[in-house]
């Protein structure tokens, strides 16, 4: 790969893995286990926020306290887990994937999914030799990915921040590109709504082909 050709950094929840009904399935079985009310897609798309507690804060009136974030964290987690064997790929992500490489253009994955969860998801979706590098969480869950960020792109020696672009569906992938010194497009698809998502002051796209074509414009 060239000093100059742009790498893609894909998320992968929401983003290339269209998992958003299971993501509010697992969130409201989670609630009713302690005692919150169901949320709708477009609530939770309007209320979400990295670091995950941050998200319980906007619908509790309160942060939660530690014993609390672990006991809804197992629980969403579990729930998701129960669902998730249901969820693919987003329309036309391989095809774009195989496209991208095709061309020339290398790519990666970062998710705050956990790391020994998401090689084996990547790997039975075949799309795995698409990517120089897959990189999941290693440590406890709910935060961002500023800092994963930057040890991803860092482990990428070959790959400058500068040539680089982050697709993915949350205020966080813009934050952690903007932290990284890379830059980012943001797909409506997944978590955010469209409104929260113009905070960060990206472009915004409703496809996955349109993220890229923007992607392929902006470090040219």
């Amino acid at each position: 790969m060239g000093e100059h050709a742009t790498h893609l950094v894909w998320d992968w929840n929401g983003t290339l893995f269209h998992d958003i009904d299971a993501v509010i399935g697992a969130t409201n079985a989670a609630f009713a286990e302690v005692g919150l009310e169901p949320i709708t897609l477009e609530r939770y798309r309007e209320l979400y926020r990295v670091p995950v507690p941050l998200f319980y804060e906007h619908l509790m009136g309160r942060m939660p306290t530690d014993a609390e974030w672990l006991v809804m964290d197992e629980a969403f987690h579990r729930h998701y887990s129960d669902r998730r064997g249901h969820c693919g790929l987003t329309d036309g992500a391989d095809t774009l994937l195989a496209g991208w490489r095709a061309a020339g253009g290398s790519q990666s994955i970062l998710s705050m999914f956990g790391h020994d969860e998401l090689i084996p998801l990547v790997r039975g979706f075949g799309i795995e030799p698409h990517f120089l590098r897959v990189d999941g969480r290693k440590g406890p869950s709910g935060g961002g990915k500023s800092e994963d960020m930057v040890r991803h792109l860092a482990a990428l020696r070959s790959v400058a921040p500068g040539r680089t672009v982050v697709i993915g569906d949350a205020v966080d992938d813009a934050v952690a590109a903007r932290h990284a010194g890379a830059r980012a497009v943001l797909y409506t698809g997944g978590s955010h709504s469209r409104d929260r998502l113009r905070a960060a002051g990206v472009p915004i796209v409703d496809t996955l082909a349109e993220a890229v074509e923007v992607a392929g414009n902006l470090a040219a």
